[in-house]
Protein backbone atom coordinates (compact mmCIF):
# COMPACT_ATOMS: atom_id res chain seq x y z
CA UNK A 1 0.00 0.00 0.00
CA UNK A 2 1.20 3.62 -0.55
CA UNK A 3 2.74 5.13 2.26
CA UNK A 4 2.15 9.04 3.05
CA UNK A 5 6.03 9.89 2.62
CA UNK A 6 6.91 11.88 5.80
CA UNK A 7 4.03 11.72 7.87
CA UNK A 8 4.48 8.67 9.73
CA UNK A 9 4.05 9.75 13.52
CA UNK A 10 2.68 12.74 14.55
CA UNK A 11 1.08 14.83 17.27
CA UNK A 12 -1.91 17.37 17.09
CA UNK A 13 -1.54 20.44 18.29
CA UNK A 14 -5.41 21.09 19.40
CA UNK A 15 -6.79 23.36 21.42
CA UNK A 16 -4.34 26.12 20.21
CA UNK A 17 -5.53 27.94 17.03
CA UNK A 18 -8.81 25.25 17.35
CA UNK A 19 -11.52 24.62 20.18
CA UNK A 20 -9.93 27.48 22.15
CA UNK A 21 -11.60 30.56 23.37
CA UNK A 22 -10.04 32.78 20.31
CA UNK A 23 -7.83 34.95 22.71
CA UNK A 24 -4.24 36.41 21.18
CA UNK A 25 -3.04 35.37 25.20
CA UNK A 26 -4.24 31.80 24.14
CA UNK A 27 -2.56 32.31 20.74
CA UNK A 28 0.74 32.95 22.07
CA UNK A 29 1.29 31.04 25.26
CA UNK A 30 -0.04 27.88 24.58
CA UNK A 31 1.85 26.19 21.97
CA UNK A 32 5.33 28.20 21.93
CA UNK A 33 8.91 27.59 20.21
CA UNK A 34 9.50 24.94 22.62
CA UNK A 35 6.70 22.83 22.13
CA UNK A 36 7.74 22.45 18.40
CA UNK A 37 11.42 21.85 20.06
CA UNK A 38 9.61 18.97 22.01
CA UNK A 39 7.84 17.18 19.70
CA UNK A 40 10.75 17.54 17.13
CA UNK A 41 13.34 16.01 20.03
CA UNK A 42 10.78 12.70 20.79
CA UNK A 43 11.13 11.78 17.44
CA UNK A 44 8.07 12.76 15.79
CA UNK A 45 8.32 13.87 12.27
CA UNK A 46 5.04 16.13 12.11
CA UNK A 47 2.41 18.15 13.55
CA UNK A 48 -1.15 18.42 12.87
CA UNK A 49 -2.17 22.23 13.12
CA UNK A 50 -6.41 22.29 13.74
CA UNK A 51 -7.09 25.70 13.10
CA UNK A 52 -11.01 27.28 13.06
CA UNK A 53 -12.00 30.26 10.75
CA UNK A 54 -12.50 32.59 13.55
CA UNK A 55 -8.32 32.95 13.55
CA UNK A 56 -8.44 34.68 10.28
CA UNK A 57 -11.46 35.71 9.35
CA UNK A 58 -13.68 38.57 11.00
CA UNK A 59 -17.33 38.21 11.83
CA UNK A 60 -18.71 39.72 8.56
CA UNK A 61 -15.66 36.93 6.55
CA UNK A 62 -13.10 39.66 5.83
CA UNK A 63 -9.66 38.39 6.62
CA UNK A 64 -7.86 39.11 9.86
CA UNK A 65 -4.31 39.35 8.54
CA UNK A 66 -2.93 38.99 12.11
CA UNK A 67 -4.42 35.22 12.59
CA UNK A 68 -2.32 34.35 9.35
CA UNK A 69 0.62 35.27 11.43
CA UNK A 70 0.08 32.33 13.66
CA UNK A 71 0.31 29.92 10.95
CA UNK A 72 3.22 31.28 9.35
CA UNK A 73 4.79 31.13 12.88
CA UNK A 74 3.98 27.56 12.58
CA UNK A 75 5.73 27.05 9.14
CA UNK A 76 8.53 28.86 10.42
CA UNK A 77 8.99 26.58 13.36
CA UNK A 78 8.57 23.26 11.08
CA UNK A 79 11.05 24.43 9.00
CA UNK A 80 13.30 25.11 11.77
CA UNK A 81 12.93 21.96 13.82
CA UNK A 82 12.87 19.57 10.44
CA UNK A 83 8.92 18.61 11.07
CA UNK A 84 6.16 18.03 8.83
CA UNK A 85 3.04 20.19 8.74
CA UNK A 86 -0.92 19.36 7.79
CA UNK A 87 -2.85 22.57 8.29
CA UNK A 88 -6.22 21.21 9.08
CA UNK A 89 -9.05 23.27 8.67
CA UNK A 90 -11.34 22.07 12.19
CA UNK A 91 -14.20 24.94 11.73
CA UNK A 92 -15.72 26.76 8.64
CA UNK A 93 -18.40 29.08 8.74
CA UNK A 94 -21.56 27.59 9.08
CA UNK A 95 -20.08 23.90 10.18
CA UNK A 96 -18.30 22.24 12.64
CA UNK A 97 -17.85 18.71 13.86
CA UNK A 98 -19.22 19.68 17.26
CA UNK A 99 -22.47 20.99 17.87
CA UNK A 100 -21.78 22.93 20.71
CA UNK A 101 -20.40 25.27 18.24
CA UNK A 102 -23.92 26.10 16.52
CA UNK A 103 -22.42 26.46 13.42
CA UNK A 104 -25.07 25.25 10.85
CA UNK A 105 -26.44 25.62 7.16
CA UNK A 106 -22.68 25.06 5.37
CA UNK A 107 -24.15 21.95 3.09
CA UNK A 108 -27.19 23.92 1.99
CA UNK A 109 -25.61 27.31 2.21
CA UNK A 110 -23.97 28.48 -0.94
CA UNK A 111 -23.10 31.35 0.47
CA UNK A 112 -21.32 29.35 3.40
CA UNK A 113 -19.30 27.35 0.58
CA UNK A 114 -18.26 30.20 -1.29
CA UNK A 115 -16.43 31.29 1.99
CA UNK A 116 -14.90 27.80 2.45
CA UNK A 117 -13.45 28.15 -1.27
CA UNK A 118 -12.32 31.38 -0.59
CA UNK A 119 -10.53 30.09 2.79
CA UNK A 120 -8.70 27.68 0.60
CA UNK A 121 -8.03 29.81 -1.90
CA UNK A 122 -6.06 32.25 1.03
CA UNK A 123 -4.22 29.18 1.83
CA UNK A 124 -3.18 28.09 -1.42
CA UNK A 125 -2.17 31.58 -2.36
CA UNK A 126 0.09 31.72 0.73
CA UNK A 127 0.93 28.73 1.77
CA UNK A 128 1.41 26.16 -1.36
CA UNK A 129 5.10 27.05 -1.51
CA UNK A 130 5.92 25.17 1.01
CA UNK A 131 4.42 21.64 -0.43
CA UNK A 132 7.64 20.03 0.84
CA UNK A 133 6.59 19.89 4.20
CA UNK A 134 3.13 20.89 4.14
CA UNK A 135 -0.16 19.35 3.39
CA UNK A 136 -3.69 20.56 3.41
CA UNK A 137 -6.51 18.60 4.89
CA UNK A 138 -9.76 20.63 3.71
CA UNK A 139 -12.23 19.90 6.77
CA UNK A 140 -12.10 17.70 9.96
CA UNK A 141 -15.24 15.30 10.21
CA UNK A 142 -18.06 15.70 8.58
CA UNK A 143 -20.71 14.36 10.65
CA UNK A 144 -24.03 12.93 8.96
CA UNK A 145 -23.74 10.05 6.18
CA UNK A 146 -26.71 11.82 4.12
CA UNK A 147 -23.71 14.85 3.55
CA UNK A 148 -21.57 12.28 1.65
CA UNK A 149 -22.35 12.89 -2.10
CA UNK A 150 -22.39 16.71 -1.19
CA UNK A 151 -18.96 16.92 0.55
CA UNK A 152 -17.63 14.68 -2.28
CA UNK A 153 -19.05 17.82 -4.99
CA UNK A 154 -17.58 20.32 -2.01
CA UNK A 155 -14.55 18.83 -1.77
CA UNK A 156 -13.32 17.81 -5.52
CA UNK A 157 -14.48 22.06 -6.08
CA UNK A 158 -12.02 22.85 -3.42
CA UNK A 159 -9.53 20.80 -4.97
CA UNK A 160 -9.60 21.91 -8.20
CA UNK A 161 -9.28 25.54 -6.78
CA UNK A 162 -5.65 24.49 -5.40
CA UNK A 163 -4.66 23.27 -8.06
CA UNK A 164 -4.87 26.46 -9.51
CA UNK A 165 -1.88 27.17 -7.50
CA UNK A 166 -0.29 23.83 -6.70
CA UNK A 167 -0.20 20.70 -9.05
CA UNK A 168 2.47 19.41 -6.04
CA UNK A 169 0.94 19.89 -2.58
CA UNK A 170 -1.24 16.72 -1.07
CA UNK A 171 -4.55 16.92 0.05
CA UNK A 172 -6.18 15.33 2.91
CA UNK A 173 -9.71 14.44 2.43
CA UNK A 174 -11.90 12.39 5.03
CA UNK A 175 -15.42 11.29 4.96
CA UNK A 176 -18.79 10.71 7.13
CA UNK A 177 -19.36 9.71 10.63
CA UNK A 178 -16.63 12.20 11.76
CA UNK A 179 -13.73 10.64 9.21
CA UNK A 180 -14.92 7.09 10.35
CA UNK A 181 -13.41 4.25 8.26
CA UNK A 182 -16.76 3.09 7.18
CA UNK A 183 -16.55 6.35 4.79
CA UNK A 184 -13.54 5.61 3.24
CA UNK A 185 -15.22 3.45 0.59
CA UNK A 186 -17.87 6.12 -0.36
CA UNK A 187 -14.86 8.89 -0.89
CA UNK A 188 -14.69 10.63 -4.28
CA UNK A 189 -12.07 8.40 -6.27
CA UNK A 190 -8.66 10.07 -6.28
CA UNK A 191 -8.53 13.67 -7.76
CA UNK A 192 -4.86 13.26 -9.17
CA UNK A 193 -1.94 11.51 -6.98
CA UNK A 194 -1.70 13.72 -3.99
CA UNK A 195 -4.51 12.82 -2.54
CA UNK A 196 -4.39 11.10 0.82
CA UNK A 197 -7.65 9.73 2.60
CA UNK A 198 -8.03 10.09 5.86
CA UNK A 199 -9.67 8.30 8.96
CA UNK A 200 -9.78 8.90 13.36
CA UNK A 201 -9.88 5.49 15.07
CA UNK A 202 -10.93 5.33 18.92
CA UNK A 203 -12.37 1.81 18.79
CA UNK A 204 -12.84 0.55 21.41
CA UNK A 205 -14.83 3.51 22.18
CA UNK A 206 -15.87 2.62 25.68
CA UNK A 207 -12.23 2.11 26.46
CA UNK A 208 -10.56 5.32 24.39
CA UNK A 209 -13.52 7.22 26.33
CA UNK A 210 -14.19 6.26 29.45
CA UNK A 211 -15.35 8.43 32.10
CA UNK A 212 -15.95 11.41 29.19
CA UNK A 213 -18.17 13.77 30.80
CA UNK A 214 -19.17 15.03 26.98
CA UNK A 215 -20.82 11.59 26.24
CA UNK A 216 -24.48 12.02 28.04
CA UNK A 217 -25.09 8.31 29.26
CA UNK A 218 -21.37 7.64 30.06
CA UNK A 219 -20.69 7.79 34.18
CA UNK A 220 -17.64 9.54 34.44
CA UNK A 221 -16.46 7.74 37.19
CA UNK A 222 -16.66 4.96 35.11
CA UNK A 223 -13.22 3.02 34.61
CA UNK A 224 -12.15 0.07 32.52
CA UNK A 225 -9.60 -2.12 30.93
CA UNK A 226 -8.39 -2.26 27.78
CA UNK A 227 -8.00 -6.21 27.41
CA UNK A 228 -11.40 -6.99 28.59
CA UNK A 229 -13.41 -9.71 27.37
CA UNK A 230 -15.58 -8.98 24.25
CA UNK A 231 -19.01 -10.09 25.60
CA UNK A 232 -17.84 -7.78 28.81
CA UNK A 233 -17.38 -4.45 25.58
CA UNK A 234 -20.55 -5.34 24.26
CA UNK A 235 -22.31 -5.34 27.59
CA UNK A 236 -21.23 -1.68 28.84
CA UNK A 237 -21.25 0.00 25.91
CA UNK A 238 -24.43 -0.80 25.38
CA UNK A 239 -25.18 1.08 28.91
CA UNK A 240 -22.32 3.51 28.43
CA UNK A 241 -22.43 4.74 25.22
CA UNK A 242 -25.33 7.00 23.53
CA UNK A 243 -23.61 7.54 20.48
CA UNK A 244 -22.86 4.52 17.81
CA UNK A 245 -20.22 2.30 18.41
CA UNK A 246 -18.57 -0.90 16.84
CA UNK A 247 -20.47 -4.19 17.80
CA UNK A 248 -18.65 -6.87 19.35
CA UNK A 249 -21.67 -9.65 18.71
CA UNK A 250 -19.33 -10.94 15.99
CA UNK A 251 -16.41 -11.48 17.72
CA UNK A 252 -15.72 -14.29 20.57
CA UNK A 253 -17.16 -13.28 23.54
CA UNK A 254 -14.22 -14.93 25.70
CA UNK A 255 -11.38 -12.76 23.97
CA UNK A 256 -10.07 -9.84 24.29
CA UNK A 257 -9.26 -7.53 22.13
CA UNK A 258 -5.72 -7.24 20.20
CA UNK A 259 -3.69 -6.60 16.86
CA UNK A 260 -5.96 -8.60 15.32
CA UNK A 261 -9.20 -6.51 16.50
CA UNK A 262 -7.56 -3.03 14.41
CA UNK A 263 -6.93 -5.19 11.43
CA UNK A 264 -9.95 -6.50 11.19
CA UNK A 265 -11.28 -2.87 11.55
CA UNK A 266 -9.19 -1.68 9.11
CA UNK A 267 -9.47 -4.50 6.34
CA UNK A 268 -11.73 -2.28 4.10
CA UNK A 269 -10.52 0.92 4.35
CA UNK A 270 -7.07 -0.81 3.83
CA UNK A 271 -8.37 -2.54 0.79
CA UNK A 272 -9.88 1.22 -0.89
CA UNK A 273 -6.49 2.21 -0.53
CA UNK A 274 -4.95 -0.43 -2.39
CA UNK A 275 -7.63 -0.91 -4.86
CA UNK A 276 -7.40 3.34 -5.29
CA UNK A 277 -3.61 3.87 -5.13
CA UNK A 278 -4.08 6.64 -2.54
CA UNK A 279 -2.41 6.67 0.61
CA UNK A 280 -4.00 6.32 4.12
CA UNK A 281 -3.39 8.26 7.02
CA UNK A 282 -5.11 8.06 10.55
CA UNK A 283 -5.75 12.49 11.74
CA UNK A 284 -6.57 11.64 14.85
CA UNK A 285 -6.49 8.36 17.50
CA UNK A 286 -5.39 8.26 21.44
CA UNK A 287 -6.72 7.57 24.68
CA UNK A 288 -8.60 9.47 27.36
CA UNK A 289 -6.26 10.83 30.00
CA UNK A 290 -8.57 9.33 32.61
CA UNK A 291 -7.66 5.74 32.21
CA UNK A 292 -4.85 3.09 33.22
CA UNK A 293 -1.68 4.32 31.87
CA UNK A 294 -0.75 1.02 31.48
CA UNK A 295 -3.68 -0.20 29.89
CA UNK A 296 -3.32 2.89 27.61
CA UNK A 297 0.24 1.56 26.23
CA UNK A 298 -1.53 -1.92 25.98
CA UNK A 299 -4.02 -0.29 23.64
CA UNK A 300 -1.06 1.76 21.73
CA UNK A 301 1.24 -1.24 21.04
CA UNK A 302 -2.03 -3.19 19.25
CA UNK A 303 -2.88 0.15 17.21
CA UNK A 304 0.87 1.12 16.25
CA UNK A 305 1.25 -2.65 15.45
CA UNK A 306 -1.31 -3.02 12.71
CA UNK A 307 -0.56 0.66 11.12
CA UNK A 308 2.94 -0.22 10.46
CA UNK A 309 2.12 -3.37 9.01
CA UNK A 310 0.09 -1.42 6.51
CA UNK A 311 2.20 1.61 5.96
CA UNK A 312 -0.50 3.79 7.95
CA UNK A 313 0.76 7.18 9.18
CA UNK A 314 -0.59 8.96 12.12
CA UNK A 315 -1.17 11.82 14.08
CA UNK A 316 -2.11 11.56 17.99
CA UNK A 317 -4.36 13.40 19.98
CA UNK A 318 -3.08 15.24 21.71
CA UNK A 319 -0.11 16.96 22.47
CA UNK A 320 -1.48 18.94 25.56
CA UNK A 321 -4.49 19.10 27.30
CA UNK A 322 -8.08 18.73 25.33
CA UNK A 323 -8.90 15.49 27.78
CA UNK A 324 -6.41 13.39 25.46
CA UNK A 325 -3.01 14.99 26.86
CA UNK A 326 -0.18 12.25 25.59
CA UNK A 327 2.39 10.94 28.02
CA UNK A 328 5.76 11.98 27.92
CA UNK A 329 6.91 8.80 27.89
CA UNK A 330 4.94 7.57 24.44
Amino acid sequence: MRKFEGYNRGVNFGGWLSQCDHTKERYDTFITEKDFANVSGREFDHVRIPVDYDLFLNKDFSVKEEGFGYIDFAIEMCKKYNLNMILDLHRTPGYSFDPFHGEKGFFESDEYQKVFYFIWTEFAKRYSKYHEFLTFELLNEVTKKEYCDKWNEIAKNCIKIIREYSSDIRIIVGGYYNNSLEAVKDLEAPYDDKIIYTFHCYEPLLFTHQGAYWIETMDTSFRCDYKMPFSKYEELSQKYLCQAYASFKDKDPNECPDERFFEKLFEEAIQVSKDRDVPLYCGEYGVIDRADKNEAVKWFHDFHAIADKYNIGRCVWNYKEMDFEIDQNF
